[in-house]
């Protein structure tokens, strides 16, 4: 029987289930109960951010964050094409103006030296996107940022644990957004954070964050009763899923370690590919920590990469491509704006290709996975 080799497998610390049978035990089901706090205070110490809030999605983080701005029809964010829906969709639901730069051919992640140029009257914001959990060239875009008054939010959905010169990803803008979705390294099935690096901001976020009230002040006993306060919505995770995130945040350092090793790993097998000019390998700043999220390859030009896609299934190897550029969509030629080419950005999406990664597999899945691809783009 052939093995299979499936792309992502949830990893469990064996925690999980205990946790939430304890909530259970103590009647605490809905958001902001003691598991909430735990992960909220361990977030905080371990991204360094001002304020750490769980939020249902990394969408519904991301969907926080133009809250707190108060993008409104016509203001303008910018950001990369090669990425998930949500991070355009979050300014579109508000009115806002998606405008779509090219992104760097090392790491994938938005060219910052093309970020100044698309500045307009109505921009708002700037919002990278860490790519496989590498971080954007930040200092460059907090400089730019700083010099016209622009807001910086960062989409760190797959950069939990990696750092940009030291700093955690998601702690250097104004505010950050993680995701723990079952795809990710640190999971609660769904689920995901809003960091608020911004003191002035917590108090507005706590109040969208729950319907709009200051329910959060009322709990605390800062105020003797709570009430509707401004625009807000629903976005707290109910306490089963705080208690299931809480047990993979006790394990996230050994978690990261082991998906680091499988990375490395790839690496070094897929050197000798590199070399012969078949594909080409991740590249990672020295300024960069990474947190293994994904591996990927880029296939040399002269590859087909569904071909390739086809001959690793069918030897039981769950290999995918990752993101349709935003603006190729139907709905990011409706509500969005492109400034300048995309070559890059439609080349490199078109040739790549992510490797199957997850928390203890095995060196004979790796080496299979090589050897197979290594004869599809030979």
């Amino acid at each position: 029987m052939q093995e299979i080799v499936p792309f992502n497998k949830p990893h469990m610390t064996g925690k999980e289930l205990y946790n939430i049978a304890q909530a259970h035990f103590n009647s605490r089901l809905a958001g902001d109960g003691p598991y909430t706090k735990n992960c909220h205070y361990r977030l905080e110490r371990m991204c360094g951010c001002a304020r750490a809030l769980l939020t249902h999605s990394c969408t519904a983080a991301l969907e926080m964050q133009s809250l707190l701005l108060d993008i409104a029809p016509g203001d303008e964010v910018i950001m990369p094409s090669y990425t998930f829906v949500s991070t355009a969709n979050a300014v579109v639901l508000r009115g806002g103006v998606p405008v779509f730069v090219d992104i760097r051919e090392d790491t994938l992640n938005i060219n910052e030296t093309l970020i100044e140029e698309a500045i307009t009257e109505k921009t708002k914001a700037i919002a990278p996107v860490h790519y496989a959990g590498i971080g954007c060239e930040m200092d460059e875009i907090m400089a730019i940022a700083a010099r016209h008054h622009l807001k910086v939010i960062e989409d760190a959905a797959q950069g939990f644990m990696s750092t940009y010169k030291g700093k955690a990803l998601g702690s250097i803008g104004q505010m950050g957004a993680l995701s723990f979705h079952e795809t990710k390294n640190v999971i609660a099935g769904e689920g995901g954070a809003l960091l608020v690096n911004d003191p002035g901001l917590i108090l507005k976020a706590e109040i969208i964050r729950e319907k709009g009230t200051d329910r959060s002040r009322f709990f605390r006993g800062e105020v003797d009763k709570y009430t509707w306060q401004s625009v807000g919505s629903s976005y707290l995770p109910g306490e089963l899923i705080a208690a299931f995130l809480w047990a993979q945040l006790e394990e996230a350092q050994e978690i990261t370690e082991n998906r680091l090793h499988c990375w490395h790993r790839y690496h070094t097998m897929l050197e000798d590919l590199e070399h012969k000019e078949r594909l080409r390998r991740p590249i990672v700043p020295k300024h960069c920590r990474h947190n293994g999220h994904m591996y990927y390859v880029l296939l040399a030009e002269d590859l087909d990469r569904q071909r390739v896609l086809e001959v690793l299934k069918d030897s039981g190897i769950h290999a995918v491509f990752h993101y349709v550029p935003l603006h190729t969509s139907p709905a990011g030629k409706k509500f969005c704006r492109v400034h300048g080419g995309m070559r890059k950005t439609e080349d490199l999406s078109s040739r790549l290709i992510r490797l199957p990664l997850w928390f203890g597999m095995t060196l004979e899945m790796q080496e299979k996975t090589v050897d197979v691809l290594q004869k599809a783009v030979q």
